[in-house]
This record gives structure tokens, sequence and C-alpha cells, in this order.
């Protein structure tokens, strides 16, 4: 049923007559059916929807009285017909995260507030499940309402657009199928209306929900037609294979998936084995290096009041998709290869100021000539080298400059253009952002603080989050591995938009913020996962776990985090359960969200897609204060 389709309805909870919904006694939106409560570092949803969690029982302590001045409603007659609506604990799992029930209506009584949180369905669930019933008879009327039909195809369900709530616990499903055709947000409203007795008195129920829906990477071809249409060609790539062959087929691949199994049995087996001969040698190394390689016994022994991560840690991490650093191996000529394709002359590229400067590098103020137009010009970030830069420094500029080539995202800034004529210095441009680097532009707004301490807003710092949360949600579903996220690798302009860049000069340019451990390699020590110090592990779990730290670097204005700690005691101290203590000023929620991101295991950690709601929703509920 179309958008358009749907009948004029009132608003939420108003009816025509004289009557409403009955809605006897008082009642709640959520509860959870005797579980234990969740442990402090799981990433918590929004606040508001968390305080909906603590609502006490029906009657458990609270008057009528007090019901029904939260409820402001007509008052109920005296026999109703019981109608529940509700999420079952399975779905509220998997939208949230929670082990609850989340109740829309209860006994009649109608969750105004519940109603209005609109919820974010993950991408790739594709039905929602209501559970519902009533004691005598109610009629219902379903309608669905959705912003961009392009992206996604209009809801289904598998009951009657209108007929009769069952008197019975039932449950009815609601099919919500991406088209595939664009990237998009997709809001859904489905409309319930609810009518006692055949009579005019109903009521109407709005629920929200959002879905991102994603562009297919491929199509499937249709099937091959002659000519004049009349028929389908025979195609033998394309047909249906017959019983026989698909027994086979079945058959090849059950004995491909066992010799699979087997082999990563043996595989896990050989890599324990080996780990326990590492493990045995590490014993007679110095306490510095076993505190890098073994687990400790005694985490909970050494936390700080302050610190918010007492899990047990781990040493292996078998389902995340995992990046080894090797920039050295590329050499310049592969390096320059990979940028020919967007190589301009020297002579359309006009330096001004120096922004920024360190041993062998220089970020320049220039400006591009438009190569059709000579009379236009743009703005740049121009990244350069210094006479005395060696090849590896100039080859690593060009490497690490291209780890978002090609991604397009309003919180991404990719390079545009280089410079690799010979006898000339080598060039990497990018748009231009006139506040410039992140981090120093938090430490500008620190130092002015005393004189004007409304220069940036709590809420200002918050907005830059998640606009840092969004561009690396993209490079997660791209599977981009960032490996050096932190304030000074984003931008910022005179609008507040940020922006992520990659890290090319970082080392040179913030020389303080990178550590040699040994193995001839900087390394940005302080904004790193465990995983990532230990064994030179990268994922999107170990982004997630430096987007706490920059998250961190926000809330302090561009303070160094772990300035105390020796960077060669990092990872001895992360693995005893330390944690940088919570920023002055910070509230409590914000602080949660960081520690969620420095859980030891990756796989809790959040997700950046997570990060992003509750983040969204936190900034609101700033907002909401103001």
């Amino acid at each position: 049923m179309s958008g358009a389709e749907w009948p004029e309805l009132p608003q939420p909870g108003r009816g025509r007559g004289r009557g409403r919904l009955p809605l006897p006694g008082p009642g709640l939106g959520l509860r959870a059916p005797g579980l234990p409560p969740p442990p402090p570092l799981l990433l918590l949803p929004p606040l508001p929807l968390l305080l909906l969690l603590l609502l006490p029982e029906p009657g458990a302590g609270v008057p009528a009285a007090a019901a029904a001045e939260r409820f402001p409603l007509p008052l109920p007659p005296a026999v109703g017909p019981s109608v529940s609506l509700y999420l079952s604990e399975e779905e509220v799992h998997k939208l949230l995260g929670i082990d609850a029930e989340l109740y829309y209506v209860r006994n009649d009584l109608i969750n105004h507030y519940a109603l209005s949180f609109n919820l974010l369905v993950p991408s790739d669930t594709n039905y929602l499940h209501f559970t519902w019933y009533a004691k005598s008879k109610v009629e219902y009327k379903l309608g669905f309402q959705i912003d961009n039909p392009v992206a996604m195809d209009m809801p289904q369900v598998n009951i009657s657009i209108q007929g009769e709530v069952p008197r019975t616990l039932s449950v009815f499903r609601v099919e919500l199928s991406c088209t595939g055709k664009v990237d998009s947000e997709i809001m859904v409203l489905m409309q319930l209306n609810l009518t006692i007795n055949s009579s005019k008195n109903f009521t109407v129920l709005n629920f929200k929900r959002r879905k991102m829906c994603y562009k297919k990477l491929e199509e499937i071809k249709a099937p091959t037609s002659d000519k004049n249409g009349n028929r389908t060609i025979y195609d033998p790539v394309n047909a249906a294979p017959t019983t026989s062959t698909r027994v086979f087929y079945i058959s090849v691949g059950v004995c491909c998936a066992v010799i699979f199994l087997v082999a990563i049995i043996l595989a896990v087996l050989h890599l324990h084995s080996m780990k326990r001969i590492e493990l045995d040698d590490s014993i007679s190394d110095s306490s510095s290096s076993q505190g890098l390689s073994q687990p400790s016994t005694q985490t909970t022994q050494y936390l700080r009041a302050d610190t918010p991560n007492n899990a047990t840690p781990v040493t292996s991490y078998p389902t995340l998709r995992i990046e080894k650093n090797d920039l050295k191996s590329v050499t310049l000529m592969e390096a320059k290869a990979k940028v020919k394709d967007i190589a301009i002359s020297r002579e359309r590229i006009t330096l001004k100021d120096v922004l920024q400067e360190g041993t062998f590098g220089r970020i320049f103020h220039g400006i591009l000539i438009d190569d059709k137009d000579p009379n236009k010009e743009k703005q740049a970030f121009v990244k350069t080298v210094k006479d005395q830069a060696s090849e590896i420094q100039v080859t690593m500029m060009l490497t690490e400059s291209c780890k978002l080539r090609g991604l397009h995202h309003r919180n991404l800034l990719p390079i545009t253009h280089v410079c690799i004529e010979e006898g000339e210095k080598p060039m990497v441009l990018l748009p231009y952002m006139n506040w410039g680097n992140l981090k120093l532009f938090l430490r500008q707004c620190k130092l002015v603080e005393a004189n004007n301490p409304q220069a940036i807003s709590q809420q200002d710092l918050v907005h830059m989050a998640i606009q840092i949360a969004c561009g690396m949600s993209y490079l997660a579903r791209r599977e981009v591995i960032h490996k050096d996220l932190a304030a000074r690798n984003c931008v910022i302009d005179d609008t507040l938009q940020v922006k992520i860049t990659d890290n090319a000069l970082s080392r040179d340019l913030f020389p303080m913020d990178y550590h040699c451990l040994g193995d001839n390699e900087n390394r940005p020590v302080r904004w790193m996962a465990l995983e990532s110090l230990v064994n030179n592990e990268f994922s999107s779990a170990s982004d997630v776990w430096a987007f706490g730290v920059t998250l961190w670097e926000l809330m302090t204005l561009g303070q160094t985090p772990y300035v105390d700690i020796d960077p060669f005691e990092m990872a001895a101290y992360l693995k005893d359960g330390y944690r940088i203590a919570q920023p002055i000023n910070c509230p409590d929620e914000l602080f949660a969200v960081m520690a969620c991101c420095w859980a030891l295991d990756p796989e809790e950690r959040p997700k950046f897609q997570q990060l992003v709601q509750c983040l969204t929703e936190f900034h609101a509920a700033l907002g909401a204060y103001v």
C-alpha cells in the first residue's frame, strides 16, 4: 500500500466522538524479564531510551495518579479491550543490543514516549516483528509512508491491511527491502489505526524507523531474448542446473568445506604451539618485554578509581579483517606509478604561506589554476618535502597520501592532484579548509578559553565527534582501515565542518605524537589499540579505539593522552586495565562512550554506526538544555 493510498488520519492519541482507546491503570514502556543489569562497559543506548529502561513495572510503587500525570489521557471506562503491542526481547536485542521488551501499548495504556523514539534499523535487517493481542474486539488498519521510494520498496506485511487484532498472543512481520539502486537513509512511518467496537472511537499509533540502504555493486542480467522478443533463447551458461548437477555441486561444496575446516583447525593448532614456544622464550627476557607479550593475571588489582575498563585481556582476534603495516615495502617508482593518473604540471601550482613545517616536510596554502580556464583558481593544501628529505620519506608521503583516494564522503578529504615532475619536489594537493588542522585549532581554542569562554561549546565538540564518526563509518563500510585516526589528521573550516585526512607528513609535523619502540618505525603509540601495539594488527575495531582517544582530545581541547606514561610501557599499562582519566567537565555519558571504545577485546567495541547514533542522540539532548 503506497503512501498516497493511505487515508487522512487524525493525530496520534486523538479520536473522534466521545471516546478514545480506553487506558485503565498505570503502565510502562520497557521491562527486562528477570535479567541482571548489563556490564558498565557495554555501549549504552541513547540516554532518553536508557531512562525508558529504568521505568518501574506496573504497580511497582507508582501511584495511578502519578501515571496519569505522566501520560495525560481521558478517564477510561470500567472495562477496556486490554490491547497490548510491544517488541519482543529478541527484537529489541536485534535493534538496540538490549535484553528487554519495549511496550508501545500495555493493557490499553499508550507509551507516547516510546512512540516518539525514531529507531535505527541495521542495514542488514529486512524484517521487523511486532507482538500484539486484545481480549475483546478491536479493529485495526495499517498504512506505510517512506520518503524515498527509489531507495526502498513500499513496506509489506504478512497480515491483511485491515482486520481485527488477534485475541491470542500473535506476531506480525513488516518487511523493509532496499531496492539497491542508490545509497540513502530512508525514513519509514508505520501508522496503526485502532477502532473499538466498530465505532468512530479510534486511536492512531505512529511507529518511526530509519534504515540505511546501499547501492548494489552488480546487477543480475535478465534472460537473453531473440530480436523479435517472442521467445527466450536457451543459454547453457545461465541455464538452471539439473538435479544431478545440483547434487554434484553440493557434494563438492561439502567436501571443500570439510577440507577448509580441517585446514583451519591445523593452522590454529600450529599457531597455538608457536605462541607457546614464544611465550616460553619470553620468560628469560627483561620485565618490560615480558609485560608486552604476556597477559596480566592481576588486571583488577591495578585498576584506578577513574579506570572504566576491567575486562580480561585477550591475545587472539580471529574474526576481524586485519591488516599489517607494510609501507616500507613500496618503492618510490611504485608510489609514483599509483598517482600518475592525477599528476599535473608544476606551472598550475602557486605556493603562498607556510601553514606547518617539520624537519623534512611542509604544508603550504596554495593556489591551483584550472586546467581549462586559467582565470579560475582554487585554494588548496599543498604537502611537499624539503631538499634534505630521503627517498624513503618521499615514498611514505606519496603512499600515505593515497589512503583515502577515490573515496567520496562529506567528512573525508582525499587528495585531488599530485606533482611528480622530474627535477621538482613531489607535491600532494588537497582541498583547502580555512581553519586548518583540527589539533592546532583545538589548542588555539584552549589558549583563548580564559578570555572567551564561549569560543567553542561542548555541543560544538560533540558535533565534531559525530562528523568524524560518520566519516569513519563510511570507511568501515568500504573496508578501509585508517590506522592513524587522531585530531592531528583532521581539518576544520569556519563552519565547524570536520574532515578526516590521511597521515602523510604527520610523523614529521607532530613528532611528539609518534614514538619508535625499537623496531625503527615511528608509531602513534598513545592512540593505538593493544592488538596494534603488540601484534602490529589493525582493523576497524582498532580505528574505534583511536576514535575514543580522538573524542578525548576533543573534550580536552587538544591535550596529549597518556602524557605521563612511558611509550615503552603503554602495552603493559593497557593490558593491566588502565585508561586515561575522565576529562574535566566531560559528562559521564560521553566518557562511557570513550570507555566502550577502549575494550580490550575488539569484538566488544562498538561499531562506528552505533557511535554515530549514540552521539547524535546525546547531541540532541545537549541542545534541549541550551
